[in-house]
């Protein structure tokens, strides 16, 4: 469901009411007339909807995570914000970028319209850039030739049924922490004969899989590297696609664990 084209929708068609109430049917109602039913519903509910329009189209967007990919970053049920400015302004319903501001840095988590279905959204976090040689073999992060610093911490309790392995790594500026079973293989599946732009510029063998990343494309994976289907997967993510950058977390629904609202990395 595009929610961003329903709103526009519904900001013409209650600012049509609006306008024609306030220019033109106002002025022929007595004083202490009952607003017609079409004004009261109608044109009456225009600057709300303006505002939840602009707000959600220029400066934060509400979003809930449906999947455990970003686990232990974000859990099943997290309702998180977006910033919807800091990479660009774009034009609502198209995603048109008309003013740039920022580009995504290695280590932000970044919701963005997936690639294979843009009807759908998908949060992820940045790991490679354009121009990157990103490599993942054997569970072992490497950009550009160095390997990423990861350091085993604790162990993580997975849906309350195992213990998986937590490890803190370092994205450029960015500290966070990420599950990786030991026991899950390191190659990828390969599905759909990894159709997808850009092929050319991976390759995939047992050990896993090196990638050099486009000009204006991302490379993107989830934190719970062993249960995310990423750009290993699918490929990589166009900056036309980003939809924003997650950044707070504002509730938690079922897990109503307090300590983890706010923002996160």
């Amino acid at each position: 469901m595009n929610f961003a084209l329903i709103l526009l929708v519904l900001c013409l068609a209650t600012g049509v009411l609006w306008a024609a109430d306030h220019f033109h049917f106002r002025k022929l109602r007595a004083p202490g007339d009952k607003e017609p039913l079409w004004v009261e519903w109608g044109a009456s509910f225009f600057p709300v909807i303006v505002a939840v329009f602009f707000l959600r189209s220029f400066i934060v967007e509400p979003f809930k995570i449906p999947s455990g990919s970003m686990i232990p970053t974000l859990l099943v049920g997290d309702f998180i914000l977006v910033n919807k400015y800091t990479f660009g302004i774009r034009l609502p319903v198209l995603n048109k970028k008309v003013v740039e501001i920022n580009h995504p840095e290695r280590g932000d988590v970044i919701v963005f319209r997936y690639p294979p279905n843009p009807s759908l959204d998908y949060i992820k976090r940045v790991v490679g850039v354009p121009g990157d040689r990103v490599v993942y073999r054997n569970k072992r992060l490497t950009i550009n030739g160095v390997d990423v610093p990861t350091q085993q911490v604790d162990d993580f309790m997975k849906a309350g049924l195992a213990y998986v392995p937590r490890y803190s790594e370092t994205l450029g500026k960015t500290e966070h922490q990420i599950l990786i079973e030991s026991e899950s293989p390191s190659y990828v599946k390969r599905d759909n004969d990894f159709r997808y732009p850009y092929r050319n510029n991976c390759q995939y063998n047992t050990d896993g899989v090196s990638c050099e990343v486009p000009a204006g494309h991302y490379f993107v994976m989830g934190d719970n590297r062993d249960n995310s289907q990423d750009s290993r997967f699918w490929g990589f993510v166009p900056d036309e696609n980003i939809v924003g950058k997650a950044f707070f977390i504002w509730f938690s629904w079922p897990s109503f664990d307090f300590k983890r609202l706010g923002s996160f990395h």
